[in-house]
């Protein structure tokens, strides 16, 4: 399967550059993924089209103020690092995305805001690519970022971020800090949204990944096979392993918040596999714990534990698109985005959403 059978024509002006005037008053489409049929409805309709007996999973990694500028010391010229994880928390190394990457050089050094430095450093699997290895004199901190960074919007929001942003780039329910990105299908709820949920009784838990590389890499190979996910730090409660384990033994549908939410269930399914299991077997699908995962799913993927998906408008020829289509089915996908560029829906982070079931 090809990269460009991914593709399709949007207008610039339907790219939102802003939320919503208000968190959560946006458009929805609903998306049967059995017969392709499209509906529209707005986010304050939710609660009625889920399912009573639905287990809801949400992503509650907060992003980190992870765009940082520091000067460069042979230059004097400002340089943009965008920090990602960390590869060695004792030796102070951060792995960075870096604004005209083949310039910045290992032993360059660049003073930050504060005037700490840092230096760039060989590490293996970086040379020739936009991502440098960064070396503290003495560790940083999330105050760190706080005083030195900005909210690191996507770059297809044309603009510098604003206090707006440190609000609205974030979801009401994140607690755990570490992601570069935000998964921005949570953005549609606000706290009235997730107590109507509760009214109805529809049970929702949650899990950890912390949005890192792959999200900022496009597709780079024709052929999508031969393209490479990055590796994207998750973790997964007791009780939710336990509450989704619970539901799919009972037939009750698992409704995954996000493409990171649907990441982070279908790795552990997976790595569940990969142990020597088989999903369903003893009445568990998958386990509880930490890892890392490069999972990428494109149409031929089967589904072990998701039912149903909330997700936002994807970008053309990106793994998020392919990810829905092997959810819905390529053709589905591609002819619902289609009724929403005609209906102006807005697209991405900070754009409208979409329910598949």
């Amino acid at each position: 399967m090809l990269t460009s059978d991914f593709y399709f024509d949007l207008p610039q002006e339907l790219i939102a550059q802003h939320p919503s005037g208000i968190r959560g008053q946006d458009k929805l489409m609903l998306l049967n993924r059995l017969d392709g049929s499209v509906e529209h409805y707005m986010m304050d309709s939710l609660p009625d089209l889920i399912e009573k007996d639905t287990l809801m999973i949400f992503n509650n990694s907060k992003v980190r103020r992870a765009r940082v500028y520091g000067i460069k010391e042979t230059t004097g010229r400002e340089t943009e690092f965008m920090f990602l994880n960390t590869i060695d928390k004792e030796c102070c190394i951060w792995n960075t995305m870096v604004k005209s990457a083949k310039k910045q050089k290992p032993g360059m050094n660049y003073k930050f805001p504060d005037g700490t430095v840092a230096s760039i450093i060989e590490h293996e699997g970086n040379a020739g690519t936009e991502f440098r290895a960064l070396k503290f004199e003495s560790p940083i901190n999330e105050d760190w970022f706080e005083r030195n960074g900005h909210i690191p919007l996507p770059p297809y929001i044309r603009r510098e971020d604003t206090e707006e942003d440190s609000e609205r780039y974030q979801n009401v329910y994140a607690t755990d800090t570490g992601s570069a990105a935000c998964p921005t299908a949570g953005l549609h709820f606000t706290e009235n949204m997730l107590s109507r949920l509760d009214e109805k009784g529809i049970e929702r838990c949650f899990v950890t990944l912390h949005v890192g590389l792959g999200t900022f890499l496009p597709v780079r190979e024709d052929n999508i096979e031969n393209h490479k996910m990055h590796e994207e730090w998750y973790s997964i409660p007791k009780e939710t392993a336990d509450k989704i384990n619970e539901a799919k033994k009972s037939g009750r549908p698992v409704l995954a918040v996000g493409t990171t939410s649907v990441r982070t269930l279908e790795s552990a399914a997976q790595k569940y596999e990969l142990s020597g299991h088989k999903t369903g077997d003893n009445g568990k699908w998958l386990s509880e714990g930490t890892d890392s995962t490069s999972i990428f799913m494109y149409p031929g993927y089967k589904f072990k534990i998701v039912d149903k998906m909330f997700t936002n408008f994807h970008t053309p020829e990106s793994t998020l698109i392919m990810l829905v289509s092997a959810f819905a089915g390529r053709e589905k996908i591609l002819n619902a985005y289609k009724i929403a560029v005609e209906n102006k829906y807005r697209f991405f982070s900070y754009g409208d959403c979409m329910f598949i079931r």
